[in-house]
């Protein structure tokens, strides 16, 4: 569903992904870890198109993303028509909740089914009640965003970007906004659409949840992959020093002897 091929994206001159390479299967969660400053988001926004990037190649779904070779064998950019397509396929959460303060929690989730899709409203309607139950919150359909926790607002977010219908979906610690308690609500909808099928790639700082839902773990760190494979390599025994470090940081020193 999902190849990337060496990965290259500068600000600047600060080099933040320095040939990153992976795939990710049709179905698969992919968990990607690292430090505050490695790379990781900066590889979901490629994947969204909401960076540019400078060499390598994306393919979602077998197509080739954000680039085109000219008649002149130059490497030039796709039409924002071509990358907004492309993210109706590939949904993103993010930290921040990014909902309209002035729609309620149903007309939020609607609004992407109706202004992009140009699904008939009773259409919308359905599948937003739908989807808001799927997430918990079918008694607060009719609320504004002021009057939900931090958790549900963050659940209605993630409604929203399924309303989409994608094909991917991505989240970008989402949970990192969160007060601890409200933690869990989000965690257990994506633990629902991995049991679901969905394919995913995750950055996270939950390593118990990385270790539960995920069946490939990405550490990247410098801009590079430094250690990937099953949870149960590269969390319960990692290889690198790096990773080992890592862990003992943001979990504890339990899960690595």
């Amino acid at each position: 569903m999902i190849e990337v091929k060496e990965l290259k994206k500068s600000f600047g001159a600060l080099e933040v992904l320095k040939g990153v390479t992976f795939g990710v299967d049709k179905g698969e969660v992919v968990v990607v870890l690292g430090p505050s400053g490695s790379g990781k988001s900066t590889v979901l926004r490629c994947l969204n198109l909401l960076e540019d990037y400078e060499g390598g190649e994306i393919m979602i779904d077998g197509a080739v993303i954000g680039y085109r070779t000219n008649a002149n064998g130059q490497r030039v950019a796709c039409p924002e028509a071509e990358k907004a397509k492309l993210r109706e396929q590939v949904g993103m959460v993010f930290q921040s909740f990014n909902l309209f303060p002035h729609r309620t929690a149903l007309d939020n989730v609607m609004m992407g089914p109706l202004r992009v899709r140009g699904a008939a409203r009773k259409e919308a309607r359905t599948l937003a009640l739908e989807l808001l139950g799927k997430v918990g919150l079918a008694d607060k359909a009719d609320e504004y965003p002021i009057r939900l926790s931090g958790g549900q607002q963050q659940r209605v977010a993630i409604a929203r970007s399924l309303a989409m219908q994608p094909k991917v979906m991505l989240f970008d610690e989402v949970t990192s906004a969160l007060d601890p308690e409200l933690v869990g609500e989000v965690l257990r909808v994506i633990r629902q659409l991995a049991q679901e099928g969905m394919t995913m790639v995750i950055v996270t700082h939950e390593i118990p949840f990385a270790r539960d839902v995920s069946d490939r773990v990405l550490f990247v760190d410098g801009g590079v992959i430094v250690e990937q494979g099953p949870p149960s390599k590269v969390i319960a025994d990692p290889s690198s020093d790096r990773l080992k470090l890592f862990l003992r940081r943001y979990q504890g020193d339990y899960l690595v002897a």
